[in-house]
């Protein structure tokens, strides 16, 4: 099994050597395709307008100057046309990827790129709680990761189909079980503007969020990771509203 492996937070990260232990434990044939720098909040973003630049970090690793979506093109159009992966994972990602932070992401980007592609595209995350980063628990991920991978490759998946995948703020045996969620939705307000001067007392913005925990709903992917469990939520990259679609058909006369 070919496996190509990407992230948002750049091909340095933890996170995507500890996803390199991961698929090395499902494959010896394993490949690298990562932004040069950290793109969180990318989402599905290309480069158009500037050059793709690419250098190579080993034999099968390379750093893309670009977005999550721009590797994954660049990893199945580019460097490995002549043999298509099997599988993409993207992650694994320096904290959560629940509720509406799908759609800011770029690690669940480079899965959606991947499954436009054609192949079968993970996107895994590990959540982490006050103590930050620097208390971020790798080895739950590395722990947990590669057995839940072959359970998830064993079923049929739906077409347009990604799996979104987050791990708890848990030791790897304190976790409780896996959860197969819905999209959560987090409380209005937690993300804020934070004003500040810089040394010439011009004003300057940084995007900030509140660190706390949203109110939550049993079967969401924010309860299950809030309560210990690994959250495997199935996304969908067709983004119609059926319901609101029929009620639209019926008021426009269709």
């Amino acid at each position: 099994m070919r496996i190509l492996l990407t992230n948002d937070d750049g091909i340095e990260s933890p996170g995507l050597h500890a996803l390199r232990q991961i698929a090395g434990e499902l494959s010896d044939d394993v490949w690298v395709v990562a932004p040069e720098t950290n793109q969180s909040g990318a989402s599905h973003s290309l480069s158009l307008h500037e050059p793709l630049r690419m250098r190579s970090v080993d034999e099968r690793a390379f750093a893309v100057r670009g977005t999550p979506t721009d590797s994954v093109i660049m990893g199945v159009r580019h460097i490995l046309k002549g043999k298509l992966p099997d599988l993409v994972l993207s992650g694994v990602n320096r904290g959560a990827n629940m509720a509406e932070d799908v759609t800011y992401s770029g690690t669940i980007a480079g899965a959606f790129e991947g499954t436009i592609l054609g192949v079968r595209s993970m996107a895994l995350s590990q959540a982490y709680g006050i103590d930050g980063v620097k208390g971020i628990k790798w080895q739950t991920a590395l722990a947990h990761g590669p057995a839940l991978i072959k359970q998830l490759l064993a079923i049929e998946w739906a077409p347009s189909s990604v799996i979104n995948i987050n791990f708890p703020d848990r030791e790897p045996g304190e976790v409780v079980g896996t959860a197969v969620t819905r999209q959560g939705r987090r409380d209005p307000g937690l993300l804020a503007i934070d004003e500040r001067q810089d040394t010439w007392g011009n004003p300057y913005y940084w995007l900030a969020f509140e660190r706390r925990r949203s109110s939550t709903q049993e079967g969401t992917d924010l309860w299950a990771v809030y309560s210990g469990r690994i959250s495997v939520t199935p996304l969908f990259l067709d983004l119609t509203h059926q319901g609101m679609r029929e009620t639209l058909g019926r008021v426009l006369g269709q």
